[in-house]
């Protein structure tokens, strides 16, 4: 349990240090924010080649940056209240295929005598009609000791190995979608969006082990799927801890960007004096921008040299800092950006601040605490039932009574 005294006395005595933190990143956001004054003046194609050669520039902005004038780019629709809101995203919605899967996963060995994990793949396809269902399902699967140990090219945790295996899966599920609204267009459906809950742009320090190399793979696969099909997807974080629009702040303005405190989303929803947030309102996003981070030469087109994925910034709540979209690069290429956020919006509107699939995709995949007592006693009563040298621990079954 939790003192309360102890915890208050310790608050206490880390005060200055939260004082100090809270003034650093005052100066560093000021810096920020008149630094991005100055870039939004700037002309893309002088940014683009002053930092061309720069391999961690982070973002390089789009050619909108200069068409807007402003890093900001304002939503045209407010309202009164939120039923005005809702009939706005129903129209956006109604007849368009919405797409989202998550997963979650169980990985077991200090509580049983055998190394066995689990993964469970939710989905959700809704095609906003009433004369049509929507599929709201689940693919579950155990991972055998023989699968989580034998026959590895290098040596892997097991679970580690599980969660392979859950981000495969979600990757392909995803591509599954894309291949089945191949030629919407021909068809005359409104653009279809999937949601995959996380960033698409997974990187890893050099040099990679062949496990790495497989999440990598996986996601520049399906953003390339993404393009061949014609079909738009994204990737939804909304808490990121991504630098990228710092990094390019910092080398535009000639300084070191380690030791920084700030990151993008914060930076975006804070003001400073004399400037206001940059993510002001409800429905606001950024300029797009390439992401051109370290670690991403996975992501550049072989043809063209540019980033297959750039990235967004929606403010999707009132007060919380903005959710990044990490998005393929076809999409914003071939001007179905706005439509894109739109539909993201929407399902917010629908979702109270989170998108409404993702949202429903993660509750169809959630593993609870019930349902793993659940799993613990079906192994039992299979290795009773076969004969099988296995058995939980005591601790675990003292933990699931005392909690």
């Amino acid at each position: 349990m939790l003192f309360r005294e102890k915890l208050q006395d310790e608050l206490a005595q880390k005060n200055t240090d939260f004082q100090l933190h809270l003034r650093e990143q005052s100066r560093e956001l000021e810096f920020y924010l008149a630094t991005l004054a100055e870039l939004e003046q700037t002309p893309v194609a002088e940014i683009d080649r002053g930092f061309a050669e720069i391999e961690n520039i982070g973002a390089l902005p789009a050619g909108e940056l200069e068409k807007q004038g402003s890093f900001r780019f304002p939503f045209a629709h407010s309202w009164q209240n939120h039923e005005q809101a809702r009939a706005w995203a129903f129209d956006v919605l109604a007849d368009r295929t919405t797409f989202a899967v998550d997963g979650s996963q169980i990985y077991i060995e200090k509580e049983t005598s055998l190394p066995i994990g689990a993964i469970q793949i939710g989905w959700f396809e809704n095609p906003h009609n009433a004369e049509r269902s929507y599929e709201k399902n689940a693919r579950f699967r155990i991972l055998s000791p023989k699968e989580l140990l034998e026959n590895q090219g290098e040596p892997i945790n097991p679970e580690t190995r599980v969660g392979e295996e859950r981000f495969h899966a979600e990757a392909a599920k995803v591509g599954e979608f894309l291949t089945r609204k191949n030629g919407w267009r021909e068809r005359g459906e409104k653009m279809p969006l999937a949601f995959f809950d996380g960033t698409l742009l997974v990187s890893f320090s050099l040099p990679q082990t062949k496990l790495q190399t497989s999440f990598v793979r996986a996601m520049v696969d399906l953003v390339r799927h993404s393009r061949e099909m014609q079909v738009p997807m994204i990737g939804y974080i909304d808490r990121s801890f991504a630098r990228d629009l710092i990094s390019l702040l910092c080398n535009f303005g000639s300084v070191s960007a380690e030791n920084r405190t700030l990151y993008d989303a914060s930076m975006l929803h804070r003001t400073a004096n004399g400037f206001e947030k940059v993510s002001k309102s409800w429905g606001d996003r950024t300029c797009f921008c390439y992401s051109k981070r370290r670690g991403l030469s996975a992501f550049t087109d072989a043809e063209t040299g540019r980033p297959l994925v750039g990235f967004s910034y929606l403010q999707t709540t009132a007060d919380s800092s903005p959710a990044r979209l990490d998005i393929p690069a076809w999409i914003y290429e071939q001007g179905l950006l706005d439509e894109l956020l739109d539909v993201v919006r929407a399902e917010c509107v629908i979702g109270l601040g989170y998108p409404y699939a993702l949202e429903t995709a993660d509750q169809t995949a959630l593993i609870s605490m019930q349902d793993r007592e659940v799993f613990f006693r079906a192994l039992q009563e299979f290795a009773t039932r076969e004969k099988l040298d296995f058995s939980v621990t005591r601790k675990q079954a003292s933990k699931g009574r005392r909690r």
